[in-house]
């Protein structure tokens, strides 16, 4: 890891840390809650300012996803971000009514299509406003299947368009 990739993760944590503060002191929405250079900064890593306060929000009202799940999820979406758009922010958003329902099943398993779509909407950086990556639903999934909501997405950047890679690693997984 570089000195930049640590100086990001550095200013990640401060930032989050300080959010968790901002939510705990009364501040309820992402709206007021960055400054436009925590914005740019979020923006310098493939992040929104929405995401990373749903993610507080959930920390704050639920334990969970802790601190550094956070990061390795947000890790996984800067280096995408930076590998596969160069920097780029998609002009895409996904709508959220076209996802699979949460009991479409693949494998047997409920949620799991909507899932795959919401880490490779998460990864692209299309997901919209009221869509989280590793939501209540989301966590329940991923913690039925044993795995980790970071390294779900990083399953799913490795496979590509490859949904059988997926699911033998779900399948699997759910076997141990």
């Amino acid at each position: 890891m570089n000195n930049e990739s640590l100086d990001w993760v550095v200013e990640f944590r401060a930032l989050f840390e300080r959010k968790v503060t901002a939510y705990k002191s009364g501040t309820r929405s992402a709206d007021g809650m960055f400054s436009k250079k925590e914005e740019d900064f979020l923006r310098s890593i493939g992040a929104t300012p929405q995401e990373i306060f749903d993610f507080v929000e959930d920390w704050c009202d639920d334990g969970e996803p802790d601190p550094e799940t956070v990061l390795a999820i947000t890790r996984i979406r800067q280096d995408y971000f930076s590998q596969e758009h160069r920097g780029r922010f998609s002009e895409h958003s996904i709508i959220t009514s076209e996802l699979p329902s949460r009991h479409e099943a693949l494998a047997g398993l409920e949620w799991f299509p909507r899932i795959i779509e919401k880490a490779r909407a998460k990864l692209r950086g299309e997901l919209p406003p009221d869509l989280m990556y590793g939501c209540g639903g989301d966590r329940r999934f991923l913690k039925k299947i044993n795995v980790d909501p970071a390294e779900f997405l990083q399953v799913v950047w490795e496979a590509g368009d490859n949904v059988d890679h997926i699911v033998k690693f779900v399948t699997d997984r759910t076997k141990t």
